[in-house]
């Protein structure tokens, strides 16, 4: 059975990276907004700052989330490890989510 891409085409950019910060993966959306960064390690395109609290997820096994403007959209941007079979973190993934002007925030309880 051939394992089809689920995520190719979706409506959220998924961007994955190894535990070194190489991209070994990216959907359509992430290629379109970003370019297509598949081969390159982060460092080269994030400040050193921004590398830090890379290497300390990898570290640590932490998820990051912060929203951010770009383009005159807003987007959430989410990011946490991926595992191997062995429980291992192997790398991230990170969701960058266009969120809508209007969207509701609901409290449940």
């Amino acid at each position: 059975m051939m394992i089809q891409d689920f995520f190719k085409d979706g409506a959220v950019a998924i961007t994955v990276c190894d535990t070194q910060g190489n991209v070994i993966y990216q959907n359509n959306r992430a290629i379109t907004a970003l370019g297509d960064a598949r081969g390159a390690n982060l460092r080269a395109c994030h400040q050193p700052a921004s590398w830090q609290k890379i290497e300390q997820m990898l570290a640590e096994g932490s998820s990051n989330a912060y929203t951010i403007e770009k383009a005159g959209q807003r987007k959430l941007i989410y990011q946490t490890p991926w595992y191997d079979e062995g429980g291992t973190v192997a790398g991230l993934v990170e969701y960058s989510i266009v969120l809508p002007t209007d969207m509701p925030h609901k409290i449940r309880g």
